[in-house]
């Protein structure tokens, strides 16, 4: 028994020490990449400071040393084995004529949903383990081209499916909160949220259905762009619901933004609804990033989505709440003291920096609106459509998934419920109503708008600080679903500060469709005048 045991354990302790030596070679030679954006990287590039190549294996420390190793951020799906190669071509790139696009040698990370040609895409799902597509989404597409590199895929709830948290079966384990490991991320894009925050990638790429851009970029203290549907294609992202799907950006600052925004905006023929955007992009977004134009602008305050509470906690958690499909449930309205506190404070702010609160604003009938809108199951028609243009995969339809058993349980009732309708969503009976009561909203915002004549409204993105990892008993407190997915208007998240010092708090502002540019005014002015965003505590610098 020693004469066969032995020499494994020596080859295991082998393995061990070379993997230690590996990464304390990489990290005496790690730059300290905490918090760099685009701009100072490309300034760093053009001093000589930097290469692409000496990025990338500076975050691949940094990845290796937290994500399964030491916090355990298990943000991580797949880790790009082209990754250094890639750089080394920028960088020789680079040496013969300079930044090849905006995102030249930019190192990021993308959530599990988005099509890869040279990397598996599983949608967090067993059922896709492996599976590799034959091309890039489109908003990959453009982003390799304006030259970033793709260090990784990150971890989501599976299928999209929850805002509540980053879990899926491809990936034991919660994805954890880099400010807090007792806590949630938020979901669906938690991965794409806990990587950018914990500066293992500069910027990165989420899909938001109800919440899951702004939800983990509130969790996380970062910028998280919902746009205006039609604005960028979802073309090569495993859908969840067609008629909410949007897949934006994730960043630490609204400039790096803004930046994604310029490469990925655009109408794309493979999704129709871009034809919308095409006389409402600006040749650059970041333009807008002015203090002085700040000043001046009118923002209503939406209360109603935010009234006073008592500090417990404690609270019912509505049905429906977790599951990002289902964005046409109640939001509960009470505020944690603790996020009204900050909320109050962001309005002082943005006051102090020279723009007009007009506090409060009410959609008139919010409830009721809300109400009407009938539920049209999409997922089994949208994802079966999904599945036939890839003829590789092992399953052909929602059906034989649900039957394989190869996805995480907690699925297995939405999964049986949405199997049972694979209409047309245009022939359903409720098709006519359900535009109606999108019409009816969509008006109803745009008048409050109008008759107060504000430039966005505001409100909390999370009413109530982040919960622990497995709570779903206490308040949910998400106000994301509530109008921008719904009425197809953008919303961006930016940083508002900590709950009890330490929990990230997200405001959100929402705007009116293709009113990204003002948007990004106010975002930035508030951003400049506050700069809450700093680093999480559980992944210090390595140096």
């Amino acid at each position: 028994m020693a004469m066969t045991t032995k020499p494994n354990r020596l080859k295991s302790i082998s393995s061990i020490l070379l993997a230690a030596m590996f990464y304390l070679t990489a990290c005496e030679k790690a730059l300290d990449v905490e918090e760099l954006t685009i701009d100072q990287i490309h300034s760093m590039m053009e001093s000589g400071k930097v290469t692409a190549e000496e990025l990338v294996t500076s975050y691949l420390a940094r990845i290796h040393a937290y994500d399964k190793n030491g916090p355990y951020i298990n943000s991580i799906i797949t880790i790009n084995p082209n990754a250094l190669d890639r750089a080394r071509e920028l960088d020789q790139q680079y040496q013969e004529s300079g930044l090849t696009g905006p995102l030249h040698g930019i190192p990021m990370v993308i959530k599990d949903n988005y099509d890869t040609f040279d990397l598996p895409t599983t949608n967090g799902t067993l059922a896709f383990k492996g599976f590799i597509p034959p091309d890039d989404a489109f908003q990959v597409k453009q982003i390799r081209r304006a030259g970033a590199i793709i260090l990784g895929k990150t971890n989501l709830a599976e299928f999209a499916s929850s805002g509540a948290f980053t879990v899926s079966s491809v990936l034991p384990g919660y994805t954890r909160n880099p400010y807090d490991l007792r806590r949630v991320t938020a979901g669906s894009s938690g991965g794409t949220a806990a990587a950018v925050a914990a500066n293992f990638a500069v910027l990165g790429l989420g899909t938001d259905t109800g919440s899951s851009i702004r939800g983990p970029s509130s969790h996380q203290s970062l910028v998280g762009f919902r746009t205006t549907m039609g604005l960028s294609s979802r073309d090569g992202i495993a859908p969840l619901n067609l008629s909410r799907d949007i897949g934006g950006p994730m960043a630490r600052t609204v400039t790096d933004a803004a930046i994604l925004l310029n490469v990925i905006s655009g109408p794309d023929p493979a999704d129709p609804v871009t034809a919308l955007s095409a006389e409402h992009i600006p040749e650059d977004y970041t333009i807008f990033l002015n203090e002085t134009d700040f000043q001046g602008m009118r923002i209503g305050v939406l209360r109603q989505l935010f009234q006073e509470s008592d500090p417990q906690l404690s609270g019912p958690e509505p049905s429906g709440n977790n599951t990002e499909a289902q964005t046409d449930q109640k939001i509960p309205t009470k505020v944690h003291p603790e996020v009204l506190r900050l909320m109050n404070q962001a309005l002082d702010d943005m006051t102090a920096a020279g723009a007009e609160i007009v506090d409060s604003v009410t959609i008139q009938h919010l409830d009721s609106l809300q109400a009407t809108f009938p539920s049209i199951p999409r997922l089994r028609y949208d994802f079966e459509n999904y599945l036939s243009s890839r003829p590789e995969l092992p399953y052909k339809s929602l059906r034989e998934i649900l039957e394989s058993g190869d996805y995480h349980p907690y699925l297995r009732y939405n999964l049986t419920q949405q199997v049972q309708d694979s209409l047309d969503p245009s022939t359903h009976k409720n098709y006519s109503a359900y535009l109606q009561a999108q019409t009816d909203l969509q008006t109803a915002v745009l008048d409050l708008m109008e008759d107060n004549d504000l430039d966005a409204l505001a409100y909390p993105t999370y009413n109530y600080p982040p919960r622990l990892t497995g709570d779903l008993n206490t308040t949910y407190g998400a106000n994301s679903s509530s109008i921008s997915p719904p009425t197809g208007f953008p919303a961006f998240n930016v940083p508002m500060g900590y709950s009890f010092g330490t929990l990230p708090a997200g405001l959100q502002l929402l705007g009116r469709p293709f009113g990204e540019p003002t948007l990004l005014t106010i975002a930035y002015g508030y951003e400049q005048a506050t700069k809450h965003r700093r680093k999480p505590p559980t992944t210090p610098s390595l140096r």
